[in-house]
C-alpha cells in the first residue's frame, strides 16, 4: 500500500469534471443495485464481442463505471487521476488531456478486448477437444487453468471417473466447462483504470524525477514507481491467476497507448 503527499489541492476543469460524472455514475449504479436489483454494468460496461451483452458504446461507457460493490475501486482511480493528472492538463491544456485520456481508455478497451477473444478462442478449442475425446488429460488443460473444480468436493474421484469413462462424471465435466463457456463468453470490464494507468505512465515519462511519498515518508522517483505498477502489472497478465478479476491488460493497454501517444506528440510540444 502505497501514500503520496500532494503540494497542495488544485482542480482543473477536465479533472473536476470527470470526478463528478464517474462519482454520479458509481452512485447511480448502487442506487439501480440496491433499490431495483438492476445491474447497471449489463448496458455500459464493456461486454466481449461475441456476447449478446455486447454494445458498441461500450467502448466508451465503461470508462466511468466502476464496480458498485467496490468503493475503492472508484476512489483510488479518481485519486490517482487528480495527483497525477493535474500536472498534465495544466500543461497540455484542457482539450488535449481530455483527448489524451480517453484515448488511453479506448487503447485499454482494445487490447483488453483482444486478449478475451484469444483466450475465448483457446477455451472453445480447448472444450472442443473435451467434448470431442473425453479424456482426463483434455479435461486437466482446462481444470489447471481455470481451477473448475476449485472449493468442490471430490474433484479427485470426478477426474478419476473421467478416466474410468463413467458417462455421469463425464456429462458433470461438459456441465462445468459449458459454464465456463457462458461465463467467458459474457465477460466485462468496467473502471477508468486503462486511462489513469495511461495518466501514471504520461506523468512518469514527463516527470521522472519527481518524487511522490510512500507513506508520507519515503521519498520515491516517480519514474521508479510507475515501473514498478508497470512491471506488476506484466507479472500479474503472465501469471494470470484463478480468481483474480482485474483486467491487468487494459492496464497495460492504456500504458502502451499512453506511449504511443507521447512518441507521436513529442517533437510537437515538448
Amino acid at each position: 500500500m502505497y501514500q503520496i503527499r500532494p503540494r497542495g489541492f488544485h482542480l482543473p476543469p477536465v479533472i473536476k469534471n470527470l470526478l463528478i460524472i464517474n462519482g454520479l455514475v458509481w452512485l447511480v449504479e448502487i442506487t439501480l443495485l440496491a433499490r431495483f436489483n438492476y445491474d447497471l454494468g449489463n448496458l455500459f460496461a464493456l461486454h466481449y464481442w461475441q456476447s449478446d451483452m455486447f454494445r458498441p458504446w461500450q467502448f466508451v461507457t465503461h470508462i466511468f463505471m466502476h464496480s458498485p460493490g467496490n468503493i475503492m475501486h472508484i476512489v483510488m482511480n479518481m485519486f490517482t487521476l487528480w495527483m497525477f493528472g493535474t500536472a498534465l492538463e495544466d500543461r497540455w491544456g484542457s482539450k488535449r488531456f481530455l483527448l489524451f485520456y480517453l484515448i488511453c481508455g479506448l487503447g485499454a478497451a482494445l487490447c483488453y478486448m483482444g486478449w478475451l477473444t484469444y483466450d475465448n478462442m483457446k477455451l472453445a478449442n480447448e472444450a472442443q477437444h473435451f467434448f470431442a475425446d473425453p479424456s482426463v488429460g483434455n479435461f486437466a488443460v482446462i481444470d489447471n487453468r481455470f481451477h473448475l473444480g476449485e472449493g468442490m468436493y471430490g474433484m479427485d474421484g470426478l477426474k478419476y471417473a473421467i478416466g474410468q469413462g463413467n458417462d455421469g462424471a463425464i456429462d458433470m465435466a461438459k456441465g462445468l466447462i459449458a459454464r465456463l463457456l457462458d461465463q467467458y463468453r459474457n465477460a466485462s470490464m468496467m473502471g477508468a483504470s486503462g486511462a489513469v494507468y495511461g495518466i501514471l505512465f504520461a506523468f512518469g515519462y514527463m516527470y521522472p524525477n519527481q518524487y511522490i511519498y510512500m507513506y508520507f515518508l519515503v521519498p520515491v522517483k516517480v519514474k521508479y514507481f510507475v515501473g514498478f505498477l508497470i512491471a506488476l502489472e506484466l507479472w500479474s497478465q503472465i501469471q494470470n491467476s484463478a480468481g483474480d478479476n482485474v483486467a491487468h491488460i487494459a492496464h497495460l493497454g492504456g500504458v502502451l497507448f499512453a506511449y504511443l501517444l507521447l512518441r507521436n506528440w513529442n517533437r510537437k510540444i515538448f
